[in-house]
């Protein structure tokens, strides 16, 4: 389930449905699907599965973080990635977290400090936010800004203090949030069943052999791994003749 050609399918029967949208798209619409992505670990797996979409003639939005201790927004590898995926057409957000703020005003500057960074730096508007982890008191706050476009604002998303399965939605949401498929799975009877939907994925979790939970983590260590060693390498050469030893020892080559 978590297989590039297992996310080929989804795309293809959201493109069947001609209703694939981005969030300013569907601000003007009766009926859309947005596809988004929340990047927690790695830059590379957004990359990759978004050369997966470009495959597919199909773009969709990815948030990034800009406090993550995974990954460096601003490397210039990373931004190299990101510049020319939105040079492709995919949309770039900010994927916010709230790292223990609590005051909704505190919250909302924030949000808007960080997306004007992000903005500079990158040399694009970046104009569309999630929250990681979002508390209940977040949702229920139903954020709008000015300019700004919030992935969890009710025009997308529909919140409800206890969801069950018989929960009224305007907004059919479905997360693969932990390796699970939450609130449903993006097949045809639920792309084509509502009119207007929502579908998160997180890039780290889809890869093209679609391992479960245990090989995938097992292969981002790997792959992580394997950047530090070759981070530090690019850096300075201090620990070059130790970097073949550790390159080995920790499996890489397999």
């Amino acid at each position: 389930m978590f297989s590039f050609g297992d996310y080929k399918e989804i795309l293809r029967l959201i493109q069947e449905t001609g209703l694939q949208a981005d969030y300013k798209e569907a601000l003007k619409r009766d009926k859309f699907i947005i596809m988004r992505h929340d990047v927690e670990y790695s830059v590379e797996r957004a990359y990759a599965l978004s050369k997966v979409e470009r495959s597919m003639d199909f773009t969709s939005t990815y948030f990034f973080q800009w406090t993550n201790n995974s990954y460096n927004i601003l490397s210039r590898r990373n931004m190299d990635m990101i510049k020319d995926m939105h040079e492709r057409g995919h949309q770039i957000g900010l994927h916010f977290a709230l790292n223990g703020m609590t005051d909704m005003e505190q919250i909302r500057k924030q949000i808007v400090k960080e997306m004007h960074i992000l903005s500079d730096m990158f040399g694009f508007e970046i104009d569309t936010f999630s929250v990681h982890r979002p508390s209940k008191d977040v949702l229920r706050e139903n954020i709008k800004l000015p300019g700004i476009i919030n992935a969890y604002q009710d025009d997308f998303f529909t919140f409800a203090e206890n969801v069950t399965e018989n929960t009224p939605v305007k907004v059919k949401y479905m997360s693969d949030a932990n390796h699970i498929w939450r609130y449903g799975y993006p097949d045809e009877a639920n792309i084509k069943g509502y009119d207007k939907i929502q579908i998160l994925t997180h890039p780290f979790a889809w890869c093209k052999q679609g391992y479960d939970n245990f090989d995938n983590y097992k292969a981002l260590i790997r792959e992580k791994f394997s950047e530090m060693i070759e981070s530090v390498d690019n850096e300075c050469k201090d620990f070059g003749e130790y970097k073949d030893w550790f390159t080995e020892h920790a499996g890489l080559h397999e």
